[in-house]
C-alpha cells in the first residue's frame, strides 16, 4: 500500500473498464485521482459509488484540444500538480475489411485513439512534475495486425510512435513514457467487438480469441491495472520508451 502516496494521477477513459479499475487501485495506493471521460452520467455514478475524498472528475472529449486543456487545468486547479498520466481513453470502431471500412468511423477511431493520445501528451506533459510517469494504453493490436480491425490496429500502432517521441522530448525532466499492450480483456469493449464480429454467435468469437492466447483466457482489468501501477510507481523509475505486452503470450502465437 501507499506506493503512490503524495502523487496526483490523471486518468482518461476513467469511467469504466481498465481506467476505472486503475483508478480504484491508485486510490488504494494513496494517490489523489482525477478521472476523465466523455460520459458524464457514468462519471457521476463512479463518484457516488466510490465516495472517496481523493477522487474527482472532469467531462471531456479527448479528441478536442479545448477539452484536453480544460481537464489539464482542472486537475492542477483541484490537486495542484500532475505526477502520473494514464493516457487510456480509446474506442474500438467496427469489424470490417479495409476495402469497405466506412471513412467516418475510421476518422472517429483515429480522432479518439490517436489524436486523443497526442493531445493528452501535448497538453499534460509540459505541466507534469519532474520525474513523473506517462502510461499510454495501446493494445496487442499495436504490435501485430488483425484482419477486419484496420482502424483500431492503425491507431494502436501509431500510439507507439507518439510514446517514443514523448519519451525523448521530455527526458530532460526525467518523465518516463511507456505503452502497455493488453490482449483481450474482460470488458464491455470486448463484448462489443465480439458482437460486432459475429452478431449471431459472439461466443464463437470468444473461443477464437481464447484459442489465440497461450494462457487460454482473457485478462481481467485488474491484471492490466497491476502493470499500470508498476509503471506509475517509483519502482519503474529507470524504464522509459518501452512497449509492455500484457497478453498471456498472445504475441507468441
Amino acid at each position: 500500500m501507499n506506493r503512490l502516496k503524495n502523487k496526483v494521477a490523471l486518468i482518461t477513459g476513467g469511467a469504466a473498464g481498465i481506467g476505472l479499475t486503475t483508478a480504484k487501485l491508485f486510490l488504494k495506493e494513496g494517490a489523489k485521482v482525477v478521472i476523465v471521460d466523455i460520459n458524464k452520467p457514468e462519471l457521476e455514478k463512479v463518484i457516488d459509488l466510490l465516495d472517496h475524498p481523493d477522487l474527482s472528475y472532469c467531462v471531456a472529449d479527448v479528441s478536442k484540444a479545448k477539452d484536453v486543456e480544460n481537464y489539464v487545468n482542472r486537475t492542477i486547479e483541484v490537486q495542484g500538480k500532475i505526477d502520473i498520466f494514464f493516457n487510456n481513453a480509446g474506442i474500438e470502431g467496427i469489424s470490417s475489411p479495409m476495402a469497405t471500412y466506412p471513412d467516418e468511423i475510421f476518422d472517429k477511431v483515429i480522432a479518439v485513439n490517436l489524436k486523443g493520445v497526442w493531445l493528452g501528451c501535448k497538453h499534460v506533459m509540459p505541466k507534469m512534475s519532474a520525474g513523473g510517469s506517462v502510461i499510454i494504453t495501446s493494445s496487442v493490436a499495436g504490435l501485430k495486425g488483425f484482419a477486419g480491425l484496420g482502424a483500431y490496429v492503425t491507431s494502436k500502432h501509431a500510439i507507439v510512435g507518439v510514446m517514443r517521441v514523448a519519451a525523448l522530448e521530455f527526458s530532460d525532466k526525467k518523465i518516463r513514457v511507456n505503452t502497455i499492450h493488453p490482449g483481450p480483456v474482460n470488458t464491455e469493449m470486448m463484448r462489443r467487438i465480439e458482437k460486432d464480429m459475429s452478431p449471431e454467435s459472439p461466443q464463437e468469437v470468444v473461443k477464437g480469441f481464447e484459442a489465440s492466447v497461450p494462457f487460454g483466457r482473457y485478462a481481467e482489468s485488474q491484471e492490466i491495472a497491476d502493470l499500470v501501477l508498476f509503471l506509475a510507481s517509483d519502482d519503474s523509475k529507470y524504464i522509459t520508451g518501452c512497449t509492455h505486452a500484457v497478453d498471456g503470450g498472445m504475441l507468441l502465437s
